[in-house]
Order: C-alpha cells, then sequence, then structure tokens
C-alpha cells in the first residue's frame, strides 16, 4: 500500500511541475495546490500506514497498553491542509483580481511595470 501511495506522490508531484510550467496563472496555482498536497501525502506515508490502535492511554495506565498510530504525521498533515486550503483561497482572490484588472490569465501579458517598448 505504501509503494502504491509513494508512486502516487511521484504522479502527483510530476503532474504540479508540469501545470506550474505553464504560462496560464490559473494553471500555475493548480500545480502549486497539487504539489502541496502531494507533500502532505508524503508526509502522511512516511509516518507509516499502519492500521493499528489510536494512541489512546487508558485511567492509571503511564503508556498505551498496545502498539499505537503515530499521531504526529496525522497532525502535521492536518495543520498543513488547513494551511494550503488558505494559500489556495487566498492565490485563487489574487488571481481573480489580476484577470479583473488586467483582463488576461496570461503570465506574459501581464507586465504592467515595463515600458511598452520593452514588451516583445
Amino acid at each position: 500500500m505504501e509503494l502504491l501511495i509513494s508512486v502516487m506522490v511521484g504522479v502527483m508531484i510530476a503532474t504540479g511541475t508540469y501545470l506550474m510550467l505553464a504560462r496560464n496563472v490559473l494553471r500555475f496555482i493548480f500545480g502549486l495546490i497539487l504539489i502541496s498536497n502531494a507533500a502532505n501525502l508524503m508526509i502522511f506515508v512516511a509516518g507509516r500506514l499502519t492500521p493499528e490502535s489510536p494512541p489512546l492511554i487508558p485511567d492509571g495506565a503511564d503508556v498505551p497498553p498496545d502498539i499505537v498510530a503515530n499521531a504526529l504525521p496525522q497532525a502535521l498533515v492536518l495543520t498543513a491542509i488547513v494551511i494550503g486550503f488558505g494559500l489556495f483561497a487566498f492565490a485563487l482572490t489574487l488571481v481573480y483580481r489580476g484577470y479583473q484588472s488586467m483582463g488576461t490569465l496570461m503570465s506574459d501579458e501581464m507586465r504592467l511595470a515595463e515600458p511598452e517598448e520593452d514588451r516583445q
């Protein structure tokens, strides 16, 4: 199972890189989000996928009675998902405002700070 998910992470990173190389800003944002989701999945797989019990300690004990799942990668991925969603919402807002003000999503045409004679 871990091998299959590792291959899927590789495919997601390759697809995200391909999308980020496009000149369309919206495709760039989708590629960025795809790579961040692949990184989340990679962290999750690095914590090992085990069918063990949750890390709960019963009353009166100092350690869990059985082998337990590692909760740290799960907490890291949950935090990264929330941060990634905020980044995605902010980036989509910026792309929308850029499209409203410039009328294009192509990054080559979004050069307002350059003089007219240098745009070629």
